[in-house]
């Protein structure tokens, strides 16, 4: 028996190893379905666009790419969300560095589509570049065109013009179908040039629909989801489709509606967003759930929820987090939410598995539904500002775990296992004789207990509300895992020997044993780690997270090939990165991120980001001396692990954001006026709508959807004559969430009416009616030409979650009475001006200014008055203020920047920020929670001077600012990727 130089307490203080258990219990061999089955193998390689043909088949274990066993770990992430293209680059290398081999992609069809017949892909709409990106990146792609995708977009994801035309949506009705195909040809002209199937990208799967539980048992939704599938066969989409039931219902397994005599193209999916504060449910095949309980009611299928909510989105005024915002949805929806609640789902068979969010971003401009405010940040892994944060290591540990060890592609139930204290699930794989035991904490303290394995008897330790992940007879490139109480997180091959990885949370003692019938020759590379070699077994532990990374080489025994073990806790596993070049594998350590790597020759080429010092450690193929990063050689020495290792780096260079100042404003809203000329403006006289909301008797169409305005604010002014006997007017109006009318009589302000803020019983409300009552002074009683201007902020369309065409009900005025009088009254309506065409239809709404172009750039506002921040004014109306500022981030420095906006909390007034032109959000001081707001790099010149305009909506309730208003620094790291200008 051979120690280590270090006393090994912790192996003397083991608890015995107990008698090892029965067989696994599991299942015979399954039946094939769609695509053949396969044994465990190697994952199959990285996609990329590689102009060969694949295969895309499934059993009930997984997908098989190729013959191979898939696991797809996806992440969603929303291009529209992120209007930098540049960026989307940058957040599918975290994502793929992180761990993750697939993206899901929502299309939104508003986005695209300002007008029935006109599609724009180009500029930050140009879905080909994200699908060439994604391929670039190494990413598998789930593409969601809808054509109805819900995400808390404006109206579900239908364009604006959808609202007003004949035809029931999300049916078989020739109308709405005819607009439809309209959609689905745009989107899958650019789809096909990137099908996985045929090398020329990385789409993976299709859906079609979402969350469609209105017709599932009727002729009308069958109908309808056959349209949709043979639609998209025509289109030429060949890989397997989709549709994302929307909880855990069995609607639309496979059968359920006509396919054109396909079979073996269609795939079952759910999705769900459990509860941080409820035990995690068993949705996979193992589970209890029957045709209603997700993966059981398509036993055929591999278990695949396409949203597993990684965070959840918050409402204006923040009531589902208690006012907190995303910080609080991510911190209870925290890293060991995602542990317990994933692993729970790994437990249970499913083995397609997509985080919605991974990444949220933003909903600028006038993209958000009523029932969200600007910021997505959803609380998700990779926070709007682009950062990383600590809810990224379970993702991370997962992901290449998945992607790295076969075993977890063909898991079957195995015999059941107790432990006090936990819930245990005991898998096995049939063809590698790997178990797998997920042990769950559902308390809210630790629990120290004896779990029964295969190997015998472990003493296991697991955080409250937490869990972990153990396996026994695990393989280890040439050699075999008896058991370990770590976590595996990924074995690769990098040149002549193998590496393994497990991991902890910081504070644990790893143990783990090797079967070797032979002794090895062990080396421990750093001092904190022990081991000892007894029987036929090599002993080794180590304390997590006391010193960064334990590394350990063993050589000889049993196996030829080395072997390097590796043990990290949370925040050092996360700087481990493997990465697959042509030349081979490489395992890096050390930086934030990798993006990138190459071999040339002798040389590995890095590219990534820092945000500390830290230096670099590189396991790859032989022959290998020099470590280039991001450009720069590196002097680089060879460890006894066989790695090479550089001395640390430096980190980010300050950034230094200036005080903004310099500001000139100027009022708007001429339109109150009573010679205000609206002769250029539509007339408001249509007697009938296709809206859903009823036209009041005797009244024309208020409706601002009917007149082609659909984004943003809208503008009424009624004329008519005599107001003598008018002693009030009573206005009623339709709005989303947080909606807000403002009237004059004659430029005099009649008041300001806003709609509540929601509860937590009425978050979930999107549209929103009341009347406003204003009395009528007397002195502007009088005979003769009166002019009413009412000023409505509609805040966007519902969605159509329950297929009632709820997008539909009315935005804007819906009728106007007078007490007192009953005067006739000709209306007009003026809204948002022609698409902007670069920022597209959501951008604008009908403001003044907006049309005049005083939120752009280059706009002359030298004749503005000078002001000054805090402000503290009572007026009613619009009132623009502008200025520039320059910033000068350090070169190779990747900083974010955000606007933070804060005030007296009393004072009610809303402000439209505006960056460059760039429509980036609302803020509404006395409601929040949105206090910051991102200004993504690319619209934001991180060097150069950019222009800065907010349109402030006050009222004379109380007295509005704005009060402070600053540049924040959200992130900053040294690296990042080159950003074009938008």
């Amino acid at each position: 028996m051979a120690l280590s130089r270090r006393s090994f307490s912790a192996l003397a203080g083991s608890a015995a190893l107990g008698l090892a258990l029965g067989g696994s219990g599991g299942p015979g061999a399954p039946s094939a379905y769609a695509g053949g089955s396969a044994p465990t193998g190697p994952a199959p390689a990285p996609p990329g666009a590689d102009g060969a043909r694949h295969t895309i088949g499934y059993d009930r274990y997984s997908l098989l790419v190729d013959g191979r066993r898939l696991v797809v770990w996806s992440g969603e992430l929303h291009p529209f969300r992120l209007p930098s293209p540049s960026l989307w680059r940058d957040v599918l290398q975290k994502m793929r560095a992180h761990g993750y081999n697939a993206v899901s992609v929502y299309v939104a069809w508003n986005y695209h589509s300002p007008a029935p017949g006109r599609y724009d892909f180009s500029g930050v709409r140009d879905l080909d570049l994200f699908l060439r990106t994604a391929a670039e990146t190494g990413l598998y792609v789930i593409l969601r065109p809808g054509p109805y995708i819900n995400a808390e977009v404006d109206g579900g994801g239908f364009p604006g013009w959808l609202t007003a035309t004949e035809g029931t949506a999300r049916t078989d009705d020739p109308v709405y179908l005819s607009y439809v195909d309209e959609w689905l040809t745009q989107v899958n002209r650019i789809a096909r040039r990137h099908l996985f199937t045929r090398g020329d990208g990385t789409i993976l799967l299709y859906q079609i629909e979402n969350e469609y539980d209105a017709h599932p048992a009727d002729a009308t939704g069958r109908a309808y989801m056959s349209h949709l599938y043979k639609k998209v066969r025509a289109d030429g989409i060949d890989v397997p489709l989709f549709h994302n039931d929307k909880g855990r219902n069995g609607y639309w397994v496979p059968g359920a509606f006509d396919t054109g005599g396909e079979k073996g193209g269609w795939l079952y999916g759910f999705d769900g967003y459990p509860s941080p504060f409820k035990t995690p449910p068993d949705w996979g095949h193992f589970g209890p759930g029957g045709p209603k309980g997700g993966a059981t009611a398509s036993p055929g299928t591999p278990g695949f929820v396409p949203e597993f909510g990684g965070g959840w989105f918050d409402p204006w005024g923040g009531a589902e987090f208690d006012g907190k915002g995303y910080a609080e949805s991510r911190r209870t929806r925290d890293a060991a939410y995602e542990r317990r609640f994933c692993l729970t789902n790994l437990a249970n068979g499913l083995t397609l598995h997509n985080v919605y969010m991974t990444f949220g971003g933003t909903s600028w401009g006038w993209l958000p539904a009523p029932v969200v405010y600007t910021s997505y940040d959803y609380g998700a892994a990779i926070d709007e500002a682009r950062n990383v944060t600590e809810k990224i290591a379970p993702m991370h540990q997962l992901g290449h775990l998945l992607q790295r060890v076969p075993d977890f592609a063909k898991l079957d139930r195995a015999a059941d296992v107790t432990a006090e204290g936990l819930r245990v699930y005991h898998l096995a794989n049939q063809d590698t004789g790997t178990h797998v035991y997920i042990a769950r904490n559902d308390g809210a303290e630790a629990v120290t207990t004896d779990l029964p394995t295969e190997a015998g008897t472990l003493r296991v330790s697991v955080p409250g509300k937490d869990a972990k992940l153990l396996t026994t007879g695990l393989a280890l490139g040439g050699r075999r895992l008896k058991y370990s109480t770590a976590s595996p997180m990924l074995c690769l091959t990098a040149g002549r020997q193998d590496v393994a990885v497990f991991t902890g949370r910081r504070g644990e003692m790893a143990e783990l044993v090797l079967e070797s019938r032979a002794e090895p020759s062990v080396q421990r590379l750093d001092p904190e780690g022990g081991w000892a070699y007894d029987r036929g077994e090599l002993h080794v532990n180590a304390p997590l997270g006391e010193a960064g990374l334990t590394r350990f080489l063993v050589q000889g025994g049993d196996s030829d090939t080395p072997l390097v073990l590796l043990f990290a806790d949370d925040a050092t596993a996360v700087r481990l990165f493997p990465y697959d070049t042509p030349s081979g594998t490489l395992l890096v350590y050390g930086p934030a991120l990798l993006r990138h790597a190459e071999l040339r020759g002798s040389e590995v080429h890095l590219t990534g980001d820092m945000k500390e010092s830290y230096g670099l450690e590189v396991w790859g193929p032989r022959g290998i001396d020099t470590v280039v990063w991001n450009g720069r050689r590196l002097a680089a020495r060879v460890t006894l692990s066989g790695s090479l290792s550089t001395d640390p780096l430096p980190g980010v260079p300050e950034v230094r954001l200036p005080e903004l100042g310099g500001w000139r404003m100027r009022r708007e809203n001429p339109e109150a006026g009573p010679s205000f000329d609206d002769s250029s403006w539509k007339k408001a006289d249509k007697t009938s709508s296709f809206s859903t909301t009823a036209v009041p008797e005797g009244q024309p169409v208020l409706f601002a959807d009917d007149y082609g305005f659909h984004y943003g604010d809208v503008w009424y002014r009624g004329t008519f004559s005599d107001s003598t006997g008018i002693e009030k007017v009573a206005l009623a109006c339709s709005t989303g969430t947080q909606g807000l009318l403002m009237a004059w009589l004659d430029g005099e302000p009649l008041g300001t009416h806003r709609m509540p803020v929601p509860d937590k019983s009425t978050v979930r409300q999107g549209s929103w009616t009341d009347t406003a009552v204003f009395p009528v002074r007397e002195r502007l009683r009088s005979p003769g030409r009166h002019v009413l201007s009412v000023l409505v902020r509609r805040m966007q369309h519902d969605q159509d979650g329950k297929a009632l065409d709820t997008h539909k009900a009315a935005r804007g005025l819906t009728a106007v009475t007078f007490e007192g009088a009953s005067p006739r009254v000709r209306w007009r309506i003026q809204g948002e001006g022609p698409a902007d065409p670069v920022r597209g239809p959501l951008n604008n709404g009908g403001l003044y200014g907006e049309r005049h172009s005083w939120h752009l750039p280059g706009f002359a506002d030298r004749d503005w008055e000078r002001t000054r921040f805090p402000r503290a004014a009572r007026y009613q109306g619009v009132t623009w203020y502008r200025t520039t500022f320059r910033l000068s981030v350090p070169a190779g420095v990747d900083a974010s920047v955000g606007l933070t906006l804060d005030d007296d909390p009393y004072r009610a007034y809303r402000a439209q920020i505006f960056l460059n032109g760039w429509n980036l959000g609302q803020y509404i001081n006395n409601v929040g929670p949105q206090h910051t707001f991102v200004l993504p790099n690319g619209i934001l010149r991180t060097r150069g001077t950019n222009t800065l305009a907010l349109a402030v909506l006050s009222e004379f309730t109380t007295l509005s600012g704005p009060g402070s208003v600053r540049l924040s620094l959200l992130g900053a790291a040294s690296g990042g990727v080159p950003v074009t200008p938008v």
